[in-house]
């Protein structure tokens, strides 16, 4: 009786359970398009040259890799699928479709991909190293709360789902402050890396319901990721930071204290100063210039500008190689002196548009109407900065550079910064 109760499953149930009753219906077709001794024919066919394997491992994670190999059709089995079939398997009966539909409803509101990433970032949450094992394996010893499941389905899987749909879609909502946060969330999220999601999902998880608080901790952590980004530090370095803001947060001490692990000491706005007054171009990759100019431009327009182009570049207003006998060599006569301006905030302008290298060395004026101006005008405030102008000469490179590395410096706060080494002597 188990093919017709398939045949009769009705709407609003999850995926699975709908494909299960599709594909029902599906064979159920196809029988009936046969004659009664095909019918039969395929039933001695089954009973007689069809086999059911059993694969037997001695632990999961055999399992999981078995099964990865034997499973070439249909979706991967995910590490997720495997927690989900050991936490809901372990509830009781009586409660294990309440909790299976809030699991899948979670899913489903994130997405197949973005809930497996969620589950690593909860492993991040508790663990606070970089990965060493199969999730599965450091999920199972160190999220604790995965030993009592409907503890962690209600208080760990559902909140940081909420949680991280909101983070990565940057879609806060509360009375005021929403959008402000939101600002920081897609500034964020426009980041080459996701370290700083972990931090991110313990802080909102707890203090969600006060948006003063989020908002003073999304603008934090924006600037000690854009600090991480433009100093360049490394996977293990960024771990190691976050790993410490988030054991500040659970251990709710003063985040938002000059010493906390989310704040930037002097050094560190020193160091974060001088990469963005240097030739930013030069020491960071494009993945990486990229987000800090865009900050930048946005700041410009008081925050209010969009940025959804399919492409866009940095491209520098005095060429890199100035062709003999242009404007440019007039204008910057001094090799030197261009080398140390070419590369620097003050003498780059943005594109909606790929390169072109040929139009990079043109004339300003030529540059300006031809390359700088899409249908007339720029939709970036740095290229409509470049577009006023009359001659592009070292007087308003400097200026432009003082003025755009002022504006950053306000926004992350950089006031504060010292040297190293005077740091420490006043310190000691």
């Amino acid at each position: 009786g188990g093919f017709q109760d398939l045949l009769t499953l009705e709407a609003g149930l999850a995926d699975s359970r709908l494909n299960l009753r599709d594909n029902a219906r599906a064979f159920q077709k196809r029988l009936e398009k046969l004659t009664e001794p095909e019918r039969i024919q395929l039933a001695q066919f089954v009973l007689q040259r069809c086999f059911l394997v059993v694969v037997s491992t001695p632990d999961q994670n055999s399992a999981y890799r078995i099964f990865a190999v034997l499973n070439s059709r249909g979706l991967d089995l995910t590490a997720t699928d495997i927690l989900k079939a050991k936490i809901i398997g372990a509830i009781p009966e009586p409660q294990r479709d309440s909790y299976t539909k809030k699991w899948e409803d979670a899913e489903e509101e994130l997405g197949r991909d973005d809930f497996n990433n969620l589950f690593g970032h909860i492993r991040t949450v508790y663990r606070k190293v970089k990965a060493k094992e199969t999730l599965l394996k450091e999920f199972e010893e160190h999220v604790n709360e995965v030993k009592t499941p409907i503890k962690f389905i209600e208080s760990v899987l559902l909140p940081m789902s909420q949680a991280f749909g909101e983070i990565s879609a940057a879609a806060y909502s509360a009375p005021n402050h929403a959008d402000k946060v939101n600002e920081h969330l897609r500034w964020l999220n426009r980041l080459e890396f996701n370290d700083w999601v972990p931090p991110a999902l313990a802080f909102f998880v707890r203090h969600r319901e006060n948006p003063p608080k989020i908002l003073s901790f999304v603008r934090d952590l924006e600037r000690l990721a854009y600090f991480m980004l433009a100093t360049g530090k490394g996977v293990n370095d960024r771990i190691e930071r976050f790993a410490k803001v988030t054991a500040d947060i659970e251990a709710d001490r003063k985040i938002f204290d000059n010493s906390s692990s989310l704040q930037l000491s002097p050094p560190e706005q020193f160091a974060f100063y001088e990469r963005l007054d240097g030739p930013i171009y030069d020491t960071l990759s494009a993945k990486a210039r990229t987000p800090i100019i865009l900050r930048l431009d946005s700041l410009l327009s008081d925050g209010g500008a969009t940025y959804d182009f399919d492409v866009i570049t940095v491209e520098h207003v005095l060429p890199q190689t100035p062709k003999s006998g242009s404007k440019w060599l007039e204008w910057f006569p001094d090799q030197i002196l261009r080398t140390e301006l070419v590369h620097r905030l003050g003498n780059l302008a943005l594109l909606s548009r790929r390169k072109n290298s040929q139009a990079s060395n043109w004339d300003f004026d030529r540059k300006k109407e031809s390359y700088f101006r899409r249908g007339g005008i720029s939709p970036f405030v740095m290229t409509t900065q470049v577009l006023n102008q009359e001659e592009w000469l070292p007087s308003v490179i400097n200026a432009r550079q003082k003025n755009l590395v002022s504006i950053l410096d306000n926004h992350w706060r950089l006031g504060e910064r010292k040297p190293l080494d005077k740091w420490l002597l006043e310190t000691l």
